[in-house]
């Protein structure tokens, strides 16, 4: 199975590339890992949030095959401590699914054509992130969840 990353808009704070870079290089110890930027919409000032939303999602939808599992970040998805998201990664493993895809949508978050394609939206907190924080956070949670399902020391239960 290959995790994926999908954030729309680059980070420009060079100590997150960095600490993300590193959660990657970790991460790819346990499995194929992929993070892919969407470029930021040209002209986005022009357009409302919806005409945004929905372009972005068309680049995501662009990015989905039909046998990926894509699953949102938003905050108003489900909440799981580390150990639980563990066991819905093993679970996902062990379905023989191809890719799951994790995405970070744009700042008014996604269209109605991407929630509809989603089997299923995640939250990391009720508290409010930057987009750019969250990178983050999912690699370092992905990369949590991989040392628990190994009985790795970096996780203390």
């Amino acid at each position: 199975m290959t995790i994926k990353l999908l954030a729309i808009g680059k980070t420009d704070n060079k100590q997150l590339q960095t600490l993300i870079a590193d959660y990657q290089k970790r991460l790819r110890h346990y499995i194929k890992f992929d993070f892919e930027i969407i470029p930021d919409l040209k002209k986005a000032k022009n357009l409302s949030a919806i005409q945004q939303k929905q372009k972005e999602g068309e680049l995501i939808l662009s990015r989905i095959n039909p046998t990926d599992i894509l699953i949102l970040l938003d905050e108003n998805g489900k909440q799981m401590d580390s150990v639980v998201f563990s066991q819905y990664l093993q679970k996902h493993m062990n379905s023989g699914i191809k890719q799951l895809i994790f995405v970070i949508g744009g700042p008014y978050g996604f269209s109605e054509e991407v929630y509809n394609k989603a089997q299923g939206k995640l939250s990391l907190s009720k508290m409010t992130f930057s987009h750019q924080m969250i990178r983050l956070f999912i690699v370092e949670q992905l990369y949590r969840a991989f040392t628990i399902l190994k009985n790795e020391p970096y996780h203390h239960r």
